[in-house]
């Protein structure tokens, strides 16, 4: 009689679009949530120790402790992949701290899923993620608020030249691009920046160190 061998191979992850997502939370019932938000976009790995693959992106539930320290340890614990704080609701100093230690962003548990899963869209392209309704206290009580964080460097350039006074036609001419690019970029600007015309964007550009 002859038996049959099952040959076995490397372990193969089913692909998610977002890779895999660790999150660090002291909170089990919100570590829970976060892989069920997550599922059908991410695999997800829960606790403090790393995760034996490299991560695609960390989310780390802020619980009252120094979000400072907690981020900067996980950017050496995984340098690559992009640190979200999530706070259980819209808090500007928190939001604050969390990007100066250089998070990518910040979430609340006030969000959709959806939103969760389009902030970590974003983040995984190197956009800071910030809520609409921090962005624009961000960057009234934050002048030196770094515009690359928010931006990608073709946003960049072309609001400088909008504040230099040039047309869309004008840009389009200097940076060899189409006036429907330039003005879509104004519009993905717009948005990022939480404003509703160039005056406004060309304002808070100005404001900021953009250097």
């Amino acid at each position: 009689m002859q038996l049959a061998i099952k040959e076995t191979g490397p372990t193969h992850y089913e692909h998610k679009p977002l890779g895999l997502i660790w999150v660090e939370s002291s909170y089990p019932v919100l570590s829970l949530g976060l892989e069920r938000t997550l599922k059908t976009k991410a695999r997800v790995h829960q606790g403090p120790l790393p995760p034996v693959e490299a991560p695609s992106a960390i989310i780390y539930c802020a619980n009252g402790g120094d979000v400072t320290s907690e981020v900067r340890r996980l950017k050496v614990s995984a340098p690559d992949a992009p640190v979200l704080v999530l706070g259980s609701s819209v808090n500007l100093p928190l939001a604050r701290s969390a990007l100066r230690a250089g998070a990518r962003g910040f979430l609340h548990a006030t969000m959709s899923p959806e939103q969760v899963g389009r902030a970590l869209s974003v983040a995984l392209k190197g956009e800071v993620v910030v809520p609409r309704e921090l962005l624009r206290e961000l960057l009234v009580e934050e002048p030196s608020v770094d515009l690359s964080s928010v931006l990608g460097p073709r946003k960049r350039e072309i609001l400088e030249l909008v504040t230099k006074g040039l047309s869309n036609a004008e840009v389009a001419r200097r940076l060899y691009l189409s006036e429907s690019t330039v003005k879509q970029h104004l519009r993905g600007a717009y948005k990022a920046l939480g404003v509703k015309n160039r005056t406004e964007a060309a304002r808070v550009f100005r404001r900021s160190d953009h250097s």
